[in-house]
């Protein structure tokens, strides 16, 4: 029974279920960030190129015929090289990084004024009262 006993107490550990949110938030937060970039900052810098979809940029490397759309291209078995997935994947990291970053940086501006507060003085003991009365009345000697 130990051996349950102990996988019952990590399982429900305070980490484990932190990770756990931690875990769905972050698949939350990966759909909303493929969103900004898929509909909102890939289509900007299309028109800053002159509308250039980068989904769709490839190389065939099979035979020369000229296909309007990678999705063509791989129907009919060509094989090619998608450097525009790659670029659109790449500026999908950095923007998620990017976020991150700026979550963290948040958190961790919360944790130092957090630190920075000054403790309240704590009570003295019975020990330093006693000492402080027998201070007072040597000084009054």
């Amino acid at each position: 029974m130990g051996f349950i006993k102990e996988f019952k107490e990590f399982a429900v550990k305070g980490n484990v279920m932190d990770m756990a949110v931690g875990v769905i938030i972050g698949g939350a937060f990966g759909k909303i960030i493929t969103s900004l970039v898929d509909d909102i900052i890939m289509p900007l810098v299309g028109k800053a190129t002159g509308g250039v979809d980068f989904t769709n940029l490839f190389v065939n490397l099979s035979d020369d015929k000229a296909y309007a759309t990678i999705d063509a291209a791989k129907e009919a078995g060509a094989s090619v090289f998608a450097y525009g997935m790659f670029i659109q994947n790449i500026v999908d990291f950095l923007i998620v990084a990017f976020c991150i970053f700026l979550m963290l940086k948040g958190i961790n501006k919360l944790n130092r004024k957090k630190e920075e507060e000054p403790a309240a003085p704590a009570e003295p003991s019975a020990e330093e009262k006693l000492l402080s009365e027998i201070r007072d009345l040597l000084k009054q000697k």
